[in-house]
């Protein structure tokens, strides 16, 4: 992904042109999808966040700095959203805790999720899940995440791969119980 080409991008949404969102959401929803779901562990509120990442992300495109990266960016906004989420959820105590109590709480339940994400949510700290989710489920190469995270290829690869052996491990040990 070019940053200098989403900057114009950014900038000519600001500009007025609205078609160029297309391209904005094109090359970084993903990320801040992946931003939101390691938070919430859940599709339906990570997609409302998405929504609403991008809703106040574009009415306020004077804070962000030109030249820096456009996708971080909008990623802290998603997290700090899904902070707020859970941050509210957590405030509405179920008064049972019968299965409808907990699909109330959370929006699903926690089958609907591979178990996969749920491993590698647990098990991963944050910049591995992201790094994972983005080049296996993504379907980002690592080229394009390290400039989305800004960071050397090196440095995503290594942790891809840290991560990956990781889950292995995991996986293996769980098998064998």
């Amino acid at each position: 992904m070019n940053g200098a080409e989403l900057d114009k991008k950014v900038a000519d949404f600001a500009a007025g042109d609205r078609r160029a969102f297309d391209y904005i959401y094109e090359k970084t929803n993903r990320a801040v999808y992946f931003a939101a779901l390691y938070i919430v562990r859940d599709k339906a509120h990570a997609e409302d966040i998405v929504q609403e990442t991008y809703l106040r992300a574009l009415n306020a495109l004077d804070g962000y700095a030109r030249g820096t990266n456009f996708t971080a960016w909008l990623s802290r906004i998603a997290k700090n959203l899904a902070l707020n989420h859970i941050k509210r959820s957590s405030k509405e105590i179920a008064s049972d805790f019968s299965e409808e109590a907990e699909i109330r709480k959370y929006g699903t339940t926690q089958t609907e999720l591979p178990y996969i994400f749920d491993v590698a949510a647990k098990i991963l700290d944050e910049q591995q899940y992201g790094i994972v989710m983005m080049c296996h489920v993504a379907g980002y190469r690592r080229r394009e995440v390290a400039a989305m995270l800004g960071m050397p290829i090196g440095t995503v690869t290594w942790k891809n791969n840290e991560a990956l052996k990781k889950l292995k491990k995991y996986l293996s040990e769980e098998g064998g119980r």
